[in-house]
């Protein structure tokens, strides 16, 4: 018998409570439709902080040498030139570039350094789940900006059964958790730019199947 490893079988578990709670209100008239501010999502969402695996682009400027591609060890640490073991994991590309210049200052003078994430192990709150009746449902790392269109388009649309106006986002977590409606068709089959809201880092969308 193939064993499932227990983290796994944990998050089968959240996820199957999350579509058992939206199941209960979709078919309701009650839901109110997601919010569709792009301001207030950009100052809602937390920026992206850096997992462990995460890949990683350090470019310092007009040091080429000292500039490397890493990826963040299981520890949550990497090593650069002239850098050792600093912890990345749990900070933005943003407070790590200032981590990594307050240490180069050592050795470069006034140094100017970017991180970029270019491949995403983010956990479960840094990201988009899809479930349903998308093309390819999965997981989507959080990015900065990020909408439903951006996330429709990432798992290929809408499956030919899907009840796109039915579906759910549901945001937050416990007491907090609240379920909006998305009107996916409308966006995706009938061109209605209003339809595309803006998602936030641990977002769930559940699409249901059309009832014949």
């Amino acid at each position: 018998m193939m064993k499932i490893f227990k983290p796994f079988r944990c998050a089968l578990a959240v996820l199957a409570g999350i579509a058992l709670t939206a199941c209960s209100s979709i078919g309701g008239d009650n839901l109110q439709t997601a919010p569709a501010s792009a301001a207030d999502a950009a100052s809602a969402a937390p920026d992206y902080l850096i997992g462990p695996l995460d890949k990683l682009e350090i470019f310092v400027w007009r040091a080429e040498e000292l500039s490397t591609n890493v990826t963040v060890r299981p520890d949550g640490r990497i090593s650069t030139p002239l850098v050792e073991d600093m912890v990345a994991a749990g900070k933005t590309p943003s407070a790590l570039a200032s981590d990594i210049e307050g240490a180069l200052r050592e050795y470069v003078k006034s140094p100017e350094v970017t991180v970029i994430v270019s491949d995403f192990s983010s956990t479960f709150d840094q990201q988009v789940r899809v479930l349903g009746e998308a093309q390819t449902p999965t997981a989507l790392p959080y990015q900065a900006g990020m909408t439903t269109l951006d996330v429709m388009v990432a798992v290929g649309g809408l499956t030919e059964f899907a009840a796109g106006n039915r579906a759910v986002l549901i945001r937050g977590q416990g007491d907090d958790r609240q379920s909006y409606r998305l009107k996916l068709d409308d966006l995706l089959r009938k061109g209605n730019i209003s339809a595309n809201v803006p998602v936030l880092p641990g977002d769930v969308i559940l699409i249901p199947e059309s009832v014949f």
